[in-house]
C-alpha cells in the first residue's frame, strides 16, 4: 500500500524532500507510523543518501512533517529536513540503530523508494 497519496501529509512531505533532495540519490526510506494528536498528523520518516565521487559516504536524514487537520489553522502544513548521521556506505545498520534511539519510538518500516517519492503525474514511479 502506498501511503504518500497526493495531498496527503506524507505525500506533501515527499514532495518537498523532492525539492531538498534529488530522489535519484536516495536508496533508503524509513517511515514511522503516522500519529494524530490534538488536530494534527505528524510524520518521521529516514532517508539514506549515497554521495560522495566515489560513493563512500552514506548520509543519514530525518524529515518531518506536522498537517494541522481542525481548528482555524486547519491545512496548515510544515516540513523539515535534517542531516543526522554519515559514514562510511557499509556502516548503513549502526547509522540508522543510531537515528532509531534517538527517535525513540517503534521501527520505521521500510518503504520502496520508488514508491515513496511523487511523480509529475501523480502516478507511481517505477524501478
Amino acid at each position: 500500500m502506498i501511503l504518500n497519496q497526493p495531498g496527503s501529509g506524507w505525500g506533501r512531505l515527499a514532495e518537498y524532500v523532492a525539492t531538498q533532495l534529488s530522489p535519484a540519490e536516495i536508496d533508503g526510506v524509513w517511515q514511522f507510523r503516522t500519529i494524530k494528536r490534538d488536530g494534527r498528523e505528524l510524520g518521521t520518516v529516514m532517508l539514506s543518501r549515497v554521495d560522495g565521487e566515489q560513493q563512500e559516504r552514506r548520509r543519514i536524514y530525518t524529515a518531518r512533517f506536522v498537517h494541522v487537520l481542525k481548528g482555524k489553522e486547519r491545512g496548515k502544513f510544515e516540513a523539515a529536513l535534517e542531516e543526522v548521521g554519515s559514514g562510511p556506505v557499509e556502516t548503513l545498520d549502526s547509522l540508522l540503530a543510531g537515528v532509531r534511539k534517538r527517535l525513540e519510538d517503534e521501527d520505521p518500516r521500510p518503504m520502496p523508494v520508488a514508491e515513496w517519492f511523487p511523480v509529475a503525474d501523480g502516478a507511481p514511479r517505477l524501478g
